[in-house]
């Protein structure tokens, strides 16, 4: 495929993925415009991604800060903002505070400290997610549900770092009932937190990203599903 025909697949791709989360979002009474669509760009390089931008994805996620860097760097699209969406390590911080408009995976108080120092630093304030093991899996990274509230007390005496929600990944053994109820106890998490502040649920990926707008999801974050028919 030449990039015109790629650009043209992604467009293809987006615009069904957009109406999958419009239908999704009008099933849980909400509307497409309360659901932003976080397009994955983590199996691509710069090239790639730079045709996903062209075809009309504003908002990109990556999983790895040095990828994140690698982008920031080399794409030069206006309008386009970056999210950090995986584990982010504290010698990581420095560079993903100035370049990551919000980072979804915060699961330490510790990474918490150092998010807001490296923000303080830079004269920056970092939006994040606190990211909770729903499932309990022990290969997940993440504050227990119990454990939220005392990071968000922390946080919140803090200066230079701003939670605006949280995040989950549905467990690698659930089912597609056990992923709902997931979702659900995020949702549910947040409701119990009863703060002004937590506006953003960021839960669901490719293969789950309807159910969890369903259960409250505001960010989706959709990869493989945007690069089905696109030869690399």
């Amino acid at each position: 495929m030449n990039n015109e025909q790629i650009v043209e697949q992604f467009r293809q791709n987006l615009a069904h993925v957009n109406q999958r989360i419009s239908a999704a979002a009008v099933r849980s009474g909400r509307t497409a415009a309360d659901v932003q669509l976080v397009a994955v760009s983590k199996y691509v390089d710069a090239a790639m991604t730079d045709l996903l931008i062209q075809a009309g994805a504003n908002v990109l996620g990556e999983n790895r800060p040095q990828a994140l860097d690698e982008k920031f760097q080399t794409i030069n699209q206006p309008g386009v903002q970056w999210h950090l969406i995986g584990h982010l390590q504290r010698n990581k911080v420095k560079k993903v505070v100035s370049q990551a408009a919000l980072i979804h995976s915060v699961d330490s108080v510790r990474l918490i400290d150092a998010i807001d120092k490296a923000a303080t630093d830079q004269g920056l304030v970092a939006e994040v997610l606190l990211e909770v093991n729903v499932s309990g899996e022990s290969a997940k990274h993440g504050f227990t549900s119990e454990e939220v509230a005392a990071a968000l007390d922390h946080a919140s005496a803090l200066s230079a770092i701003k939670v605006t929600g949280l995040m989950c990944m549905g467990g690698l053994a659930s089912s597609d009932d056990d992923v709902r109820s997931e979702f659900a106890q995020l949702r549910e998490l947040r409701d119990r937190l009863d703060s002004d502040s937590l506006i953003h649920l960021s839960m669901g990926m490719s293969g789950d990203f309807e159910t969890a707008i369903e259960q409250g999801a505001t960010l989706v974050r959709v990869g493989s599903t945007l690069f089905q028919g696109v030869e690399r």
